[in-house]
């Protein structure tokens, strides 16, 4: 797919809940004429805390796949670990006072308070609204939807830092109405532009992570979902529509609707009266291969992995909260396992299964029992996303010495895999390192003020670093464009200069005259890590063979911020 550009403008919005009837809510889960391998049980136990179930999922790995004499890498240094990890959950670098103050303390558990006070942090929400604005809105049907963007992150952002359950904001992305520009959860039924087999194909892939989209026109090649099952899918959103919202104010947007079928107009007592042509049935219609032409084979709304249906002629928002408490139903484990296999995937570098959104009863866990264990703890936490992450950071399989992607015969999880940062935390950390005047959320301005004083520059690394983030991670490479930038742009060149007294690095060396800690401070700030001796004793020697102190030192931040290390968290 091309790379695509996200709209980013100024929106705050807050939004309102969608209860699910209460008939709804308690409907049976049921399997009757489903196979009983379709939606295995998970292991739902006594809740653990993060500490607990990390050690149980890291002997779990053990029984699996790892024997003893499997080559584990040790555990990451502290400097290691503190950059993984605030780059992970809240997608910043840590600042050069907190890399020291964390190498200092001798605090036995200072890595889990590390993460607790991360995920308080008010930037952890922002981070992960825009890593599920891009998984909604990357492979999107129509750039139209893209003014969904800042709604989105926005929404995202409020629910997650309130910790929302996830199995709520799922709920709410499928049952979505409103206004694009305000409506934040109508992102998901937005990215496709309310096209019936596309939104259906979406819900499946992003919620459960299942592919049913390959049953579309033929049945699934590798899996056993037929043609006739997606189809049923698709018969829970034939009532939904995106249209052009009413004027507001001279504003022109668009809006996620939920169509009614009116009442056919009667006849009364004239039998000689014509019929009236009623209006659309509005159900979804299986179409012909054969003749493309014909009306095709009209659907029952029915959810392919517990075999249940609605009547035809039920209302949209009937059938998308039946769907929504269907998929989110702790019996149906494809849904943890999708959040529990993307989460472990960004964090630790690899999924249980992979490409991350490919799962299903058909495909091999690399760890099944660990998943397993991992989602159903998950589900006993009532769908406590901030649990999950805190568990994932607390697993020797994270914390682990960072290796390069591991070849398809080698033994998985022996260590974390660096992470290619994503736009939007590559943007963070170059504002972070030069001080950009663009970062006034990290300062505590108005949200409205930090977008419209980002829309520039993070709009541009977007539209450049930007990449899907359920593509497999070794299928996410540099380019000549990304490579440019960081070397040739203005912007940057005008940032790194040692001679204005308003940089970083003009500030930097007009208080410090001693270059060995000018370059441990950038190394800090770039790095999050002191330089070792070698490094220091290179960039020392280039600052004193430089024509000036300041072009050296600009040298030495200029490779910095174009090295692997400054693009990629180990």
């Amino acid at each position: 797919m091309a790379r695509a550009t996200l709209f980013v403008g100024v929106v705050w919005v807050a939004c309102g809940t969608l209860a699910v009837p209460a008939a709804m809510q308690a409907a049976e889960w049921k399997t009757s004429g489903v196979a009983a391998d379709v939606a295995p049980p998970l292991p739902i136990e006594t809740p653990l805390n993060p500490a607990e179930a990390a050690a149980r999922v890291d002997q779990l790995l053990s029984s699996e796949l790892h024997s003893a004499d499997t080559a584990l890498t040790k555990q990451a240094d502290d400097e290691t670990f503190l950059r993984r990890a605030t780059l992970d959950l809240i997608g910043e670098l840590p600042t050069p006072e907190s890399v020291t103050a964390f190498v200092l303390d001798n605090s036995p558990d200072k890595r889990t308070a590390l993460v607790e006070h991360l995920l308080a942090d008010r930037l952890y929400g922002q981070n992960w609204a825009r890593y599920w604005r891009d998984v909604m809105l990357y492979r999107r049907s129509d750039d139209r939807a893209l003014i969904s963007s800042v709604a989105a992150v926005n929404w995202l952002t409020e629910q997650f830092n309130a910790n929302t359950r996830w199995d709520q904001i799922a709920r709410e992305l499928i049952t979505a109405e409103g206004n694009l520009l305000e409506a934040g959860d109508t992102v998901l039924i937005a990215s496709q532009w309310g096209q019936i087999p596309e939104t259906a194909a979406e819900v499946s892939r992003v919620l459960m992570g299942i592919q049913i989209q390959c049953a579309n026109c033929h049945n699934h090649p590798t899996d056993r979902w037929n043609r006739q099952q997606f189809h049923e899918l698709a018969a829970f959103f034939p009532r939904i529509a995106v249209r052009r919202a009413p004027d507001d104010g001279g504003r022109r947007t668009f809006e996620v609707a939920s169509l009614k079928t009116p009442k056919r107009p009667a006849a009364k007592n004239n039998p000689k009266a014509k019929a009236k042509k009623g209006p659309p049935d509005r159900e979804h219609y299986m179409p012909d291969l054969e003749d493309p032409s014909a009306k095709g084979t009209l659907m029952t709304p029915k959810f392919f992995v517990n075999g249940q249906t609605l009547p035809l002629g039920s209302d949209d928002l009937d059938r998308r909260a039946q769907l929504a408490a269907w998929i989110t139903a702790r019996e149906n484990p494809w849904f943890a396992k999708a959040i529990v296999n993307r989460l472990w995937a960004e964090l630790v570098g690899e999924g249980f299964y992979e490409p991350v959104d490919d799962l299903g009863p058909d495909r091999q866990a690399s760890a099944p029992q660990t998943i397993d264990f991992l989602a159903g703890q998950f589900v006993a936490h009532d769908y406590d996303v901030k649990w999950l992450l805190a568990t994932i950071a607390s697993t020797s399989a994270y914390q682990r010495e960072s290796r390069t992607r591991r070849e398809p015969d080698e033994t998985p999880f022996v260590a974390n895999c660096p992470q290619r940062l994503r736009a939007d935390q590559l943007f963070n950390v170059l504002s972070s390192a030069l001080e950009l005047p663009d970062r006034p959320e990290r300062a505590g301005r108005p949200a409205a003020l930090a977008q419209a004083a980002q829309n520039g520059g993070r709009l541009q690394m977007i539209s450049l670093f930007g990449f899907d983030p359920s593509d497999p991670r070794d299928e996410v490479t540099g380019a000549i464009d990304q490579a440019l930038l960081l070397m040739n742009s203005p912007l940057l060149h005008t940032a790194i200069g040692g001679r204005n007294s308003r940089t970083m690095l003009g500030k930097l060396l007009a208080e410090n005259d001693d270059n060995e800690m000018v370059v441990v401070e950038l190394y800090l700030r770039c790095l999050a890590r002191e330089p070792q001796d070698d490094e220091l004793r290179t960039c020392l020697a280039h600052i004193r063979k430089s024509p000036s102190r300041a072009e050296g030192c600009e040298d030495v931040l200029w490779a910095l911020i174009n090295s692997t290390e400054f693009l990629y968290r180990n």
